[in-house]
C-alpha cells in the first residue's frame, strides 16, 4: 500500500499543475523551451499563440492584420480575398462556391 505522504505528494502536484496550466502562461517564453500548458500552435519553424496571432501565407501575423482586396479591406486571419471576383469571403469557404450573406463584393481599384 502506498504511504500516505506519496499519495498526498502526488495529488500536490496534480493540483499545483492544473492551478499554473489554467490561467495560461504567455507563449513568447524567456527562454527557448515552451511551457507544456501553454497554448501554441505551429507556423513553419514559429510557435505562436493563436489567442493573438494567426499563420498567414508562411508567417505568424497579429489577429488584427489587415489587407486590401480592390477597394475592400480583409482581416488576414479570419478572411481571404478572391482575387478573380474580387469577393472577401470567410476563410473557411471556397472561392468558387455561391456568394452568401457573409460575404463583401469588392471593386477593382483602377
Amino acid at each position: 500500500m502506498a504511504s500516505r505522504g506519496c499519495i498526498l505528494a502526488v495529488f500536490a502536484i496534480f493540483f499545483i499543475s492544473r492551478i499554473l496550466c489554467s490561467h495560461g502562461a504567455p507563449v513568447a517564453p524567456m527562454t527557448p523551451y515552451l511551457m507544456l500548458c501553454q497554448p501554441h500552435m505551429r507556423c513553419g519553424d514559429k510557435f505562436y499563440d493563436p489567442l493573438q496571432h494567426c499563420c498567414y501565407d508562411d508567417a505568424v501575423v497579429p489577429l488584427a492584420r489587415t489587407q486590401r482586396c480592390g477597394n475592400c479591406t480583409f482581416r488576414v486571419c479570419f478572411e481571404q480575398c478572391c482575387p478573380w471576383t474580387f469577393m472577401v469571403k470567410l476563410i473557411n469557404q471556397n472561392c468558387d462556391s455561391a456568394p452568401t450573406s457573409d460575404d463583401r463584393l469588392c471593386r477593382r481599384i483602377s
